[in-house]
């Protein structure tokens, strides 16, 4: 998720204002129908744009001020941004262009350069009103396309219009695509003066104040745009299996036993493995095609067992990664369901979705969700929608009331559902254990139970930088830690570490990037690669405590390799960048202690086990559904080589690697 953030921040609430002396416009952050901050743009006589954006976001979020002044061509010409970014580091960040130098400085930044052809300056930790700014210096310029500073370039297109009202007004709409800055296109409205409108999408918008009540109308229109992109990029890229596929002379790896199976073929037909072993035993169907995998790695497709769904890009990103399932552990219901039919019925391009809903307490550090209870009866409503509606798993939110949580664990699992989560405030993970819970997400929050002391409102990010400031202490060979360890082990509790989220948030600090995406940057979009390099996004650390944090990062690593070692069951999930992160969240196992076959094993077998999916998925044997990866190494004796997929097959449907990832701007894997 982090890095979603840190790229997004780029796009995300397009908005402001433009034009005429003294002009103020004020947009509202609504997140999941909940108003969760704003944003003013103030234009004065002498030209100068004055910003000031905030929101909130589980005690998370940016304040910064800003000031933009910006010339006739378009382009800005000078700006200031301070205040706090999303994890309260401190920003302070300028631009300024004399003729044809460009000089900018922030924390991870300081250059000067020549610039011959009109440039855009995207400042690194900026309001959402440079998005408009950068919209507008498109629609002026002559091919409507510019280059962006630090890298990379942009273009503008106009989409559609709508009549809206609302209770300034009526206004006339204009929904814009901006190209270049992400895998797929942000999204912008406009209105008739080019002005900000909305940046809407389906988890959180900001939107023009007193016209909150069109966003319905606006996301409507914006998906089928989103749609039919999507619909175009699954007809061209996936390849339906309509007769039976002969895959040969590869290496076949079987999680479930361990076995790599050499010079192995396997037959796939009608979306299910139909034999497989020895080449010279499984015979060939006179009408099959063949598939000579050249000597490659062929085993069952991967998993993300924390994933939140709602990227335009994340479907092709997880196939070309070689995820063919992920659970979703929080979205918008409504919305999830729609990806999920367009997805199987073959309008979109994605894996299977396993779906989760998460509860979470009312307050200010509820999650960005509706789905709120403070009492037995919200509780009781919220579990009977969501087991009504497909979910099959309850995530329990940090917010819940201690009180609360046993009683949504009983009625949870009275539906049959199975029941999750972080370790709500003012509890310990022993208790939440005790009280009901299967699984636990997140690492840290393991640790937390030997930090109570040091922390009881896990909340805000002090379920972060507490285990930054103490987590080192823990001695894992303790009998405190030993009796808890004995306690998951007895009450079969799966943990879903998520350790490649919290990498570059512990070991990231402005000018130096933790070493998460270290083994792709090059591969991504040069705006992606720039917010990684950057090292944004970390928590913020003060000096001298670089050590603490490190140390305290490597102790959740140590202590999932000593869950491992007791017969507790892992699941890989990223929480993140499915596609791009599994690999990472693999590596991370094995440097815990873990043996390639095991790591790998959690992202296959034994998440379909705890999906009671083991009898469909997660195999090589007859049977199985034929959700595959093709992989060019062998990542049962060296983990990296799960990057290098190279055919995905997810039942009936097959795609190749390469192309999937060149459509949406990043490079293949070599």
């Amino acid at each position: 998720m982090r890095l979603r953030f840190l790229l997004g921040a780029l796009l995300f609430g397009i908005g402001a204002a433009v034009a005429a002396a003294e002009q103020v416009e004020r947009s509202d952050v609504i997140t999941m129908g909940a108003k969760a901050g704003f944003h003013e743009a103030r234009y004065a006589d002498d030209g100068s744009i004055r910003v000031h954006y905030e929101f909130n976001d589980r005690g998370r979020g940016p304040k910064l001020d800003s000031e933009y002044h910006v010339a006739a061509d378009g382009l800005v010409s000078a700006a200031t941004n301070k205040g706090n970014d999303y994890f309260k580091g401190p920003v302070d960040e300028t631009l300024t262009r004399e003729g044809n130098s460009v000089s900018w400085k922030n924390a991870s930044e300081s250059e000067t350069r020549s610039v011959e052809q009109p440039a855009f300056y995207l400042s690194l930790n900026g309001t959402p009103e440079e998005s408009v700014l950068l919209a507008r210096a498109l629609l002026k310029s002559p091919q409507q396309r510019l280059a962006i500073l630090p890298a990379g370039e942009a273009r503008i297109e106009k989409l559609t219009e709508l009549q809206v009202k609302g209770k300034p007004g009526k206004k006339k709409v204009a929904l814009y695509a901006i190209h270049g800055l992400d895998l797929t296109p942000g999204y912008l409205w406009l209105d008739e003066q080019q002005r900000f409108f909305a940046d809407y999408s389906s988890w959180s918008s900001l939107i023009r104040e007193g016209y909150a009540d069109v966003l319905p109308l606006l996301g409507k229109t914006q998906d089928a745009q989103q749609q039919q992109q999507a619909q175009q990029r699954a007809k061209a890229l996936t390849e339906t299996l309509k007769r039976p596929l002969l895959i040969r002379n590869v290496r076949a790896f079987d999680p479930a036993t361990g076995v790599v199976l050499e010079d192995a073929a396997v037959l796939v037909d009608k979306g299910r493995i139909a034999a497989s072993g020895k080449a010279a035993e499984v015979a060939t169907p006179a009408d099959a095609e063949i598939l000579d995998g050249g000597g490659k790695f062929l085993m069952p497709g991967l998993w993300d067992m924390h994933a939140h769904f709602f990227g335009q890009a994340d479907g092709v990103l997880d196939i070309a990664g070689g995820v063919t399932t992920v659970r979703d552990l929080a979205n918008n219901p409504p919305v999830l369901a729609e990806r999920i039919a367009a997805i199987e019925a073959g309008r979109d391009i994605g894996p299977r979705i396993i779906k989760a809903g998460i509860i979470d307490g009312p307050g200010p550090f509820a999650g960005p969700t509706k789905a709120l209870a403070d009492n037995e009866a919200d509780a009781q409503r919220i579990v009977d929608e969501y087991a009504a509606s497909g979910h099959e798993q309850i995530k329990i939110y940090s917010s819940i009331k201690p009180e609360l949580m046993p009683v949504i664990a009983r009625m949870a699992h009275a539906k049959g559902l199975r029941v999750s989560g972080h370790v709500p405030a003012y509890m310990t993970a022993r208790q939440f254990v005790e009280n009901g819970a299967e699984e636990i997400q997140h690492a840290n929050m393991l640790m937390l139970n030997f930090l109570y002391d040091k922390v009881q409102d896990t909340r805000t990010p002090a379920r972060f930088t507490a285990i930054g400031e103490y987590g080192a202490g823990i001695d894992l060979g303790t009998p405190a830690v030993r009796d808890f360890v004995t306690l998951l082990k007895q009450r079969n509790i799966v943990i879903d570490p998520t350790l490649s989220t919290f990498e570059d948030m512990f070991l990231g600090r402005p000018g130096l990037p933790g070493p998460g995406f270290a083994a792709i940057m090059t591969r991504l979009p040069l705006t992606w690669q720039r917010g990684i390099r950057s090292g944004g996004g970390g928590l913020p650390i003060k000096p001298g405590q670089e050590a603490a944090y490190r140390d305290g990062y490597q102790r959740m690593i140590d202590f999932v390799g000593l869950l491992h070692r007791s017969g507790v069951r892992i699941v890989a999930g990223t929480d993140g960048s499915g596609g791009l992160q599994i690999p990472r969240e693999l590596e991370l196992y094995v440097a815990a202690g873990i043996s390639p076959k095991d790591a790998l094993r959690t992202a296959t077998y034994d998440s379909a086990l705890v999906m009671k999916r083991d009898k469909e998925y997660g195999r090589l044997a007859p049977g199985y559904v034929a959700d595959l990866i093709l992989v060019d190494g062998d990542p049962t004796l060296n983990m990296a080589d799960i990057r290098k997929v190279r055919t995905v097959i997810r039942g009936d449907r097959r795609y190749d690697s390469a192309k999937l990832f060149s459509a949406i701007g990043i490079t293949p894997a070599p």
